[in-house]
């Protein structure tokens, strides 16, 4: 197994003896530094199709990259799903959805009073 050089430099926002089970193992997933790194909660996700046979085919982003920031290879990684789960619970529910689905989080309005 290769060890990606760059997950021995950076500072992921959980430690590795803070990732739980939460789900059972469903393959790797493509996650933004805004999630893994800078700790922000998933606000976007989709589904697509698998790249390999280890490859879910989700991919999370924070929300708040813009299209430069994606676009470097280098402001993500690939992780089990179940890593990324650890950082937002709320991705839970919805990893079972097929290829084809795009969720974005709906941020609550606070009342004016």
């Amino acid at each position: 197994m290769q060890i990606d050089n760059k997950m021995t430099h950076y500072r992921f926002k959980l430690k590795p003896y803070e990732i739980k089970e939460l789900i059972p193992l469903m393959g790797t997933c493509i996650a933004s530094d805004k999630i893994t790194i800078d700790g922000l909660p998933v606000g976007y996700m989709y589904r697509e199709e698998p790249q390999d046979e280890n490859d879910s085919g989700w991919r999370f982003m924070a929300g708040t990259e813009s299209q430069d920031y994606i676009d470097d290879p280098a402001n993500s990684m690939t992780f089990e799903v179940n890593v990324i789960a650890n950082y937002d619970p709320d991705i839970i529910p919805y990893l079972n959805l097929p290829v084809g689905t795009e969720l974005e989080k709906q941020h609550k309005k606070e009342k004016s009073e």
